[in-house]
Parts: structure tokens; C-alpha cells; sequence
């Protein structure tokens, strides 16, 4: 039996279709209308959604499928030991549960490049305990663009081949791409040196400007959220 999965983001829309565990295939899309076309052709028996756009409510009208709503009172194959359960964002708790998954036990450490960058940690007794929140590539641009008089708004394609820049654009470049690398990196060390055998997931929209990093304990898997709304469905429907 195939499980459906749902993302719902402010702009996209992502949905992959998994079999047990394992990932068949992933779709984006651009509006909700699009989607429902893909999905009316799917065959699938249980589904999973979680949106930051509309709520339960609004969903159960425009869906013509059952489902289960990501939200708070959802059972998780993880403990969940944040101070302030209500105000955690179900993305980072998705995410951590995807590299739980992956790795098989705690300890884990997740970091989601997105919006904002997210480091979350799984410890040794399977318990989410949180982590930190940072800017993203575009929000620290966009921060030194708007806070600034004379600061342009730079791009962010590619990692700057020079670590010195010649110019101001080239300068915020560089300040940018090394300053999230090296805080990954100085994360990473951090929780290493707490957690000796720690495995780390990178996933995100960002994360494959990363896979440098990637070596036997540090693994970039970009849909990592998708993988952990699937293992939160088949934990609540086993």
C-alpha cells in the first residue's frame, strides 16, 4: 500500500509517493490545482499533509481524499522534549524525524537550509530536543540590502570560486557562502564534540551547495522532510 505525502509551502507544493519506506517518485508543483490532477491519478491508501498555507478546515473542503493533518496532537516514533512544544515549527520536528529514520537512532543532528537555517538535534535516548535557528543565504543578503544605505542586493547562485574579494558585491558574496559553511561546520564540531558518534543530515532548498561536506557520518539529503512526514504516517497508521 502506497502512502501520499503532502507539503504545502507558501510558494510550492511538494508530494511523494513512498512504499513502506522507500521513495517511488516526488512531484513539485506551482498551485494546488495543478496538484489535485497529479494526485486524482495516483493510487495511494493513506495520506499525510502538512501546510503552512491552509488550514485542516479549508483542506478537508478542497481535497477529495482522506488524510491525516500534520499538527501538534499527532503521534511521533520520536519522544518529544522541547521546552515549548506549541511554538516548534512541524517542518524542523518533520526533518529531525527523517534523519532519525535514516540513521536509526539518535544521536542525530538535522540542519535544514531554508528561509532561515535550522540545526536540530535527536539525542541518544530518541528525544527531540531542539537545536538553534539562523538566517538563510537570502535573508542575510536581504538584511544587508535593507539595513544598510548603500549595499546593493547581491545574487547567490554559485559559491564564490575566490575566498577575498576584489569588489563590494563579490565581498557580501563571499561573506555570505563562508559565513553559513563555517557556521555549519562550527555546529557540526560543536555537537560532535558532545556527541561522539552523531550522524548529520543537511537537507533544505540550499542543502546541494553543500555536498561537498558530505563524508561517513554527514549526509545531505535534500527531502529529508518528505522521508519524516512518511516515517510520522506509517507510525500513526501501523
Amino acid at each position: 500500500m502506497n502512502n501520499l505525502i503532502i507539503d504545502i509551502g507558501n510558494t510550492r507544493i511538494k508530494s511523494a509517493l513512498f512504499r513502506g519506506k522507500d521513495l517511488i517518485s516526488e512531484s513539485v508543483f506551482s498551485d494546488l490545482k495543478e496538484a489535485l490532477s497529479c494526485w486524482k491519478a495516483t493510487e495511494f491508501g493513506n495520506c499525510l499533509v502538512s501546510s503552512v498555507k491552509w488550514s485542516e478546515k479549508d483542506l478537508r473542503i478542497q481535497l477529495p481524499f482522506d488524510f491525516l493533518f500534520l499538527k501538534n496532537e499527532l503521534k511521533l516514533p520520536i519522544a518529544n522534549g522541547y521546552g515549548s512544544p506549541a511554538t516548534l515549527g512541524l517542518d524542523r520536528l518533520a526533518a529531525a524525524v527523517g534523519g532519525w529514520q535514516m540513521a536509526g537512532k539518535g544521536p542525530v543532528l538535522v540542519i535544514d537550509l531554508g528561509s532561515c537555517m535550522t540545526f536540530d538535534l535527536v539525542d541518544e535516548q530518541d528525544c527531540y530536543r531542539g537545536g538553534a535557528i539562523s538566517p538563510g543565504f537570502l535573508m542575510r543578503a536581504k538584511a544587508m540590502n535593507s539595513l544598510t544605505a548603500r549595499l546593493p542586493m547581491v545574487e547567490l547562485e554559485k559559491k564564490p570560486e575566490n575566498f577575498i574579494g576584489t569588489n563590494t558585491i563579490t565581498c557580501m558574496q563571499i561573506g555570505i557562502w563562508y559565513g553559513v559553511e563555517f557556521e555549519i561546520l562550527g555546529q557540526i564540531k560543536k555537537y560532535e564534540q558532545k556527541f561522539p558518534q552523531i550522524k548529520v543530515f543537511v537537507c533544505g532548498g540550499d542543502a546541494q551547495s553543500f555536498e561537498s561536506l558530505a563524508k561517513d557520518h554527514i549526509f545531505v539529503v535534500q527531502n529529508l522532510v518528505l522521508h519524516g512526514l512518511n516515517c510520522i504516517l506509517n507510525h500513526n497508521v501501523e
